[in-house]
């Protein structure tokens, strides 16, 4: 039985969320083990780069652990969902902390390219942190939906504070100390945070088990409106990796490749903000046409920046339309993560939001390799229209998605009865 939650509702939504008894803790574990996750591929680049000389090296490597990561990544989650979260991610995290440290030693020791490939992949086991603890709510907020909104609003924005300050955390330490810093501080966050989240017993959903019933044995592949909303993610992701390759690029154009960070951060900055807004508000109306909305206007906003850069080409003008564009990705993200709470089978949720993520991944992957190719091709401004289309996708798919869901299923018409006695 879920820990028991408080009699007064207090005014603020957030308030009520960690009245619950477990949950600032579970929380602050979780927060811990999430802020590594945004440090590990730049101290990686940053690493390899400065010893092999290589940026083409380094990308490969991190590129080949992001693929790993979109294999590994589901099998953690359904190990989790049938053993239990603590049984699981604590070895897994052990397994994913040897294989960043073995990346630092061939690094260090100059072992052969092979080998720093061969550790990448091997973090791939790294449990999806954000799934656990989103998944945590679930369970202490069953058949509440407006707090399970609040509180899936306030692990996204978690996401935003988490990717946002992760690679500036770990530039800085590999600057100011040595390029194996960012490395080894991010093992020892991500050791410690999931060694705190997983001590939390008291608020962990119950091992599933192994699920004969016809529900629970079903893939969240093949649960209905889920294929279109995984894809619905990859495009969503495509939106975040472009904007990142084509920010940096048309900020170095301009001479001020080093303010990139800077305009990325608050790009951020407005999703986390508007991420803990749309949380604190009821939602209102089904949840398939907020989706729908949400993802209307983040296609809407993607056309500021590159109006910003078409018009004016000032950095200033594209920091105001990034920090406005990035209010609108943070909904989206609450919405689609809901839906997928929703449409996953009982006792698959860890697994079903590991693809979400693994969805999201791998379209931040394409939108780089997309805004790369634009800007090559075309110019760092024209860059700017791929993160557009990316979002006019989601869109397109997310209206999929919501007419398939709408119409129902027809049903085969029951035999009419014997008249024979």
């Amino acid at each position: 039985m879920p820990p028991a939650r408080p009699r007064t509702t207090p005014r603020n939504p957030y308030t009520r969320l960690f009245a619950i008894p477990g949950a600032t803790a579970f929380t602050l574990g979780n927060l811990i083990a999430r802020l590594p996750m945004g440090m590990f591929s730049v101290s990686a680049v940053i690493m390899i780069s400065g010893a092999r000389g290589s940026y083409a090296l380094a990308g490969a490597v991190t590129a080949t652990g992001l693929a790993a990561t979109a294999v590994v990544a589901p099998w953690t989650a359904r190990l989790v969902d049938r053993h239990g979260q603590a049984r699981v991610a604590v070895p897994a995290t052990a397994i994913a902390a040897l294989g960043s440290l073995s990346l630092l030693l061939c690094v260090r020791y100059g072992a052969p390219d092979w080998t720093l490939f061969a550790s990448y992949a091997a973090t791939a086991t790294t449990p999806n942190t954000g799934g656990m603890s989103r998944a945590r709510w679930a369970y202490l907020l069953k058949g509440d939906a407006p707090a399970v909104h609040t509180a899936n609003s306030f692990e996204q924005a978690a996401d935003e504070l988490c990717f946002m300050l992760g690679p500036v955390l770990a530039a800085f330490l590999c600057g100011a100390l040595f390029p194996q810093a960012g490395t080894l501080i991010g093992v020892v966050l991500l050791l410690t945070g999931v060694l705190v989240f997983a001590a939390q017993r008291a608020t962990e959903p119950p091992p599933q088990g192994r699920t004969h019933s016809s529900e629970g044995a079903r893939s969240p592949l093949r649960a209905r409106g889920m294929p279109a909303l995984l894809v619905g993610f990859l495009a969503t992701g495509a939106v975040f990796g472009s904007l990142e390759v084509v920010t940096i690029a048309y900020a170095d154009e301009r001479g001020h490749k080093a303010a990139a960070g800077v305009i990325l951060a608050l790009q951020a900055a407005g999703s986390c903000a508007a991420g803990l807004v749309y949380g604190a508000v009821k939602p209102r109306g089904p949840l398939v046409r907020r989706h729908l909305l949400c993802g209307a206007a983040m296609a809407a906003l993607m056309t500021l920046p590159l109006l910003a850069v078409t018009l004016t080409g000032s950095l200033t003008a594209l920091s105001g339309a990034l920090l406005v564009a990035g209010m609108a990705t943070a909904p989206t993200m609450v919405t689609g993560m809901t839906l997928v709470q929703h449409r996953t089978p009982e006792g698959r949720l860890n697994e079903g939001m590991t693809l979400a993520v693994t969805g999201l991944l791998g379209g931040i992957a394409c939108g780089a390799a997309g805004g790369g190719w634009a800007v090559e091709r075309l110019a760092p401004a024209a860059g700017y229209w791929v993160p557009v289309a990316a979002a006019c996708l989601a869109l397109l798919l997310s209206s999929a998605q919501a007419c398939a869901t709408s119409t129902p299923r027809r049903r085969t018409a029951p035999p009419p009865a014997s008249s024979e006695a």
